[in-house]
């Protein structure tokens, strides 16, 4: 069997309808839209931004399975894009942009199930602004592990007066439970799904921090010679080795404690003074004495070993950051939380 074929064999029925409404375009699919519900819209709208490509062989065994040989058909892609595109045709505005912003959001069928895929950190962002009983209805609604994580973020003054409205909340009733639900996906879920639209100069950012230190510095001058803005902005976005230097106290403990010792030394090698001084006063004399030793003894060593240490180093700090474990400034200084 071939891999066009498996293709086909793989798919889900969800995807094979977000595949089918994509193939016969808005003329043909506008009254099987139109008898559709929000919820079964957004579903099938969700299937069809993540569907990816589709080979054309796909298509046609999919419309076999509909009794209708097309072979006409050529590949598709399913995406953000054009899904929006697609339902922007068929369905009003304000209704095509609540349904795109609802699925670039968390993952999750219901409201509920989606908070519970928001970090903790995010989530208690938000809620810290909202009267305490509104937040004692959330962290009912979600499941215990994940609100035991949110009241362990918000101030311990505001925590207390949530348990307290928690302790004496009687059944919410169902009309004040759905404004409640309303309220989130307005103010909430629709804001962090537009957060989440990742501006092109951020993945650049990103790609650019993995690469090593001489293809990053000749991409960068590169760029500047076309485009100084661009190349500048992306300079400033971008996480390095030195804004190790910004960690507290606290993060440099918690990075040590989750690095290799000979990554630390290899690292340590191509690394700064003021970066050197910072690790070495967060460590005991005895483990400073042996990381210096271990660093003479490596002799003279390889650029690009030392950049690959370096890049592993960046990398765990940013997963610990993504776990809530330490805080990472951004390039300007200013604090900001990394999720």
């Amino acid at each position: 069997m071939s891999e066009k074929i498996e293709q086909y064999t793989r798919m889900s029925g969800p995807q094979k309808a977000a595949a089918f409404m994509l193939a016969i375009g808005e003329d043909f699919s506008r009254n099987l839209w139109e008898n559709l519900s929000d919820d079964e819209v957004k579903e099938l709208s969700q299937h069809m931004a993540k569907l990816g490509p589709v080979a054309a062989n796909a298509i046609e065994d999919l419309f076999v399975d509909f009794a209708s040989q097309v072979s006409s058909v050529g590949n598709l892609n399913g995406s953000f894009e054009s899904t929006e595109r697609l339902l922007g045709k068929i369905l009003p505005g304000d209704r095509v942009s609540s349904i795109m912003d609802e699925i670039r959001g968390p993952a999750g069928r219901t409201m509920w199930d989606k908070l519970g895929n928001v970090n903790e950190v995010v989530l208690a962002s938000y809620l810290k602004n909202e009267y305490p009983q509104t937040v004692a209805v959330v962290l009912q609604k979600i499941k215990a592990e994940h609100a035991a994580r949110v009241l362990s973020v918000l101030p311990e003054d505001f925590t207390m007066e949530v348990i307290m409205r928690m302790l004496r909340m009687e059944a919410v009733q169902k009309d004040i439970l759905d404004k409640v639900e309303q309220t989130l996906r307005v103010e909430f879920m629709n804001n962090l799904a537009r957060t989440n639209q990742r501006d092109s100069h951020e993945t650049i950012a990103e790609i650019f921090n993995y690469l090593d230190r001489s293809s990053e510095a000749r991409f960068l001058a590169s760029l500047e010679d076309r485009n100084r803005e661009a190349a500048e902005r992306i300079r400033a976005l971008m996480f390095t080795f030195e804004d190790l230097a910004k960690l507290d106290p606290g993060g440099v403990q918690t990075l040590l404690r989750n690095i290799e010792k000979d990554k630390l030394a290899m690292s340590m090698k191509g690394a700064s003074d003021t970066l050197r001084d910072l690790f070495f006063s967060n460590m005991s004399e005895r483990a400073a004495k042996i990381l210096r030793e271990d660093m003479e003894a490596m002799g003279p060593v390889r650029l690009r070993d030392v950049d690959e240490a370096q890049m592993e180093m960046v990398n765990k700090a940013k997963e610990l950051a993504e776990s809530g474990e330490i805080v990472l400034s951004d390039s300007k200084g200013e604090d900001e939380l990394v999720y």
